[in-house]
């Protein structure tokens, strides 16, 4: 799909199941680098950051950059002008409000490709021990009709690229309009979703299994789509 080859291909271990908190290792393709998929952390450290204490504390509100601000915020304005990057993915989680209860759902290309999610990438350097770390974070913009029923509290979904938008993307001379005309929701028609088992939110359980994204039947009425 990006004519890139994978940089380290023994650390990258593919999995049903990633966890921001847990700085996950994701392979991305770089707008500066289009020849290579890298493994970056999940997180982004902007590269003024400070020190180590810094960056430990803002990795973990970078996970996401709302498109709506990422050409104003510090911590994103260098990264959406000149570091940005494409994450391909198979589909991601989503959990539905339905009076107490939270309903997970796996959202996912219905035609079963990849997704292409819009995303801003930095690099840092710990100038303690000299040590480079590469992190990004996924850009997230309003919910189409369909994910606006699905996350419902928030109404919020990421970035998803189309094809023929991810050149336009990754291009280093687009301006900040064009670029920021690409981050719009999905249709809905683009997007399939079910909903699937406990097992996503059991913490003790090995969650890096297909039966993970198998789809669940929930009794109808505490579904709200």
């Amino acid at each position: 799909r990006f004519g890139a080859v994978l940089i380290d291909p023994d650390k990258y271990r593919p999995s049903y199941y990633y966890h921001a908190f847990s700085l996950p290792d994701i392979p991305v393709v770089r707008c500066t680098e289009r020849g290579t998929i890298k493994l970056l952390k999940w997180g982004l450290i902007p590269s003024w950051t400070k020190n180590i204490e810094d960056a430990r504390d803002i990795r973990f509100k970078t996970f996401n950059a709302r498109a709506e601000s990422v050409n104003e915020k510090r911590s994103f304005v260098s990264s959406f002008r000149s570091k940005r990057c494409v994450i391909p993915v198979k589909g991601f989680f989503e959990w539905q409000h339905s009076g107490k209860d939270r309903i997970p759902w796996y959202i996912y290309c219905a035609e079963n490709d990849m997704l292409l999610l819009a995303g801003l990438f930095d690099d840092w350097t710990d100038t303690a021990t000299g040590e480079s770390v590469s992190t990004f974070s996924v850009i997230t913009t309003t919910a189409n009709s369909m994910m606006s029923e699905i996350h419902n509290s928030a109404k919020r979904m990421p970035a998803i690229l189309m094809k023929d938008e991810v050149e336009d993307w990754l291009n280093t001379s687009a301006t900040p309009s064009e670029l920021s005309g690409l981050l719009r929701p999905a249709s809905s028609d683009f997007l399939a979703a079910h909903t699937v088992g406990p097992l996503i939110n059991d913490r003790n359980a090995d969650r890096n299994r297909p039966e993970l994204i198998a789809p669940f039947v929930r009794k109808q009425d505490n579904l709200l789509f």
